[in-house]
């Protein structure tokens, strides 16, 4: 393929590197989403993508794709190769032996580990080094990476769907369907993409819910299953302790030494929480899922969770799924309950940075501004 200039063709190979790298979507957590494509004279000789957690990195399978020789080749990689030995040797290192020519990169690492060293490595032995090429593409497919590095804490998005009046359920808690199918089908794609998925116990006692993930014809991986459940209310024969199609983790307030151990055998791990006004400390809860290494969260919990992680200012982006219903009653659940604010200045601001129709509901993306 023929070029018109040399931006034109990084834009065009980097494209289909951030192409690559989403299908490590659900895979990878908390690693990053990495494509990588090898070109020479003009041609793509090898391409790869992360596919594992804990397996080798974008650029090992792409060079381990190779047709032929990739010495004097131009590698395009969605993030800058790691400079630093972790669960596999040096990517940058790898490169440098290869005696590729250039390397085009979407994005720096902002990795404390790497954060510039796998440029540097390449620049030192007489690498040429291009970056930036498709950045603001690269940040959005990777914002659950980059949030977590610099935070040390997961990406917190509140999901829900309403009808236009902004309810959640009817008088008589009557929620199934409010939104239509492929907007429900979407959901289990975002349950896919995330790590983990809140829920709080009323929830859980009213619907009984399994939160695993449900795409057809498809590779899929169940979100680790959160619950807040101050006062270890969670009965024992419940899916989200019965079955083991995903790992349960309970936050509570109620040492309660018995039941502890029964949930444990039933391989759900529980955590002691302080308490505050709202019973288990939500601060608590996300400052510990970032050591667990858990980078994201897809709340789909009720009007009360939501109040209380709102209140905290924890939640970072909103998706709601507005449904062309109308339900009215002052007894009809909203999407966030609570006493509420006092004043208008005291309200969540969102940046709506996306809408979409999907049939006849409405997605509505929004990053709460902080």
């Amino acid at each position: 393929m023929k070029f018109d200039s040399k931006s034109q063709e990084d834009n065009y190979y980097m494209k289909k590197a951030l192409e690559l790298a989403k299908l490590g979507i659900g895979a990878v957590n908390p690693n990053p989403l990495v494509g990588c494509i090898i070109v020479k004279n003009n041609k793509i000789i090898g391409q790869g993508y992360h596919m594992e957690y804990g397996q080798a990195h974008a650029e090992v399978n792409a060079i381990n794709s190779a047709k032929e020789d990739i010495k004097d080749s131009t590698v395009y990689v969605t993030l800058e190769p790691c400079s630093h030995f972790g669960k596999t040797p040096p990517c940058a290192d790898n490169l440098i032996r290869h005696k590729v020519k250039r390397v085009v990169i979407c994005n720096t690492d902002p990795n404390p580990l790497v954060a510039g060293g796998g440029m540097k490595k390449l620049q030192e032995s007489g690498i040429e080094v291009t970056t930036g090429i498709l950045k603001e593409e690269g940040l959005k497919l990777n914002e659950v990476f980059f949030h977590y590095i610099k935070n040390n804490k997961p990406l917190v998005i509140s999901k829900t769907a309403v009808s236009m009046d902004g309810k959640i359920a009817t008088k008589h808690m009557e929620s199934k369907w409010i939104s239509n199918e492929k907007s429900r089908q979407m959901t289990h794609e975002f349950r896919n993409k995330y790590m983990a998925i809140m829920v709080g116990i009323n929830t859980v006692l009213k619907d009984n819910p399994s939160l695993t993930t449900r795409i057809e014809n498809q590779r899929t991986r169940n979100p680790i299953r959160i619950v807040i459940d101050t006062n270890l209310k969670i009965p024992m024969d419940l899916n989200l302790v019965k079955d083991k199609k995903a790992k349960t983790i309970i936050f509570t307030c109620k040492n309660d030494l018995s039941k502890i151990d029964l949930l444990k055998e039933n391989n759900v791990d529980v955590y002691i929480s302080p308490k505050d006004e709202s019973g288990v400390d939500l601060d608590f809860v996300i400052k510990k899922l970032g050591e667990l290494k858990i980078d994201s969260v897809l709340v789909e919990g009720g009007a009360t969770l939501n109040d209380s992680l709102f209140r905290k200012n924890l939640v970072d982006k909103v998706k709601i799924f507005m449904a062309p219903k109308i339900i009215g009653g002052k007894d009809a659940p909203s999407f966030v309950s609570g006493m509420g604010i006092e004043s208008l200045s005291d309200a969540t601001n969102l940046h709506i940075t996306n809408t979409t129709m999907i049939d006849n509901d409405i997605l509505i993306e929004a990053d709460v501004i902080k």
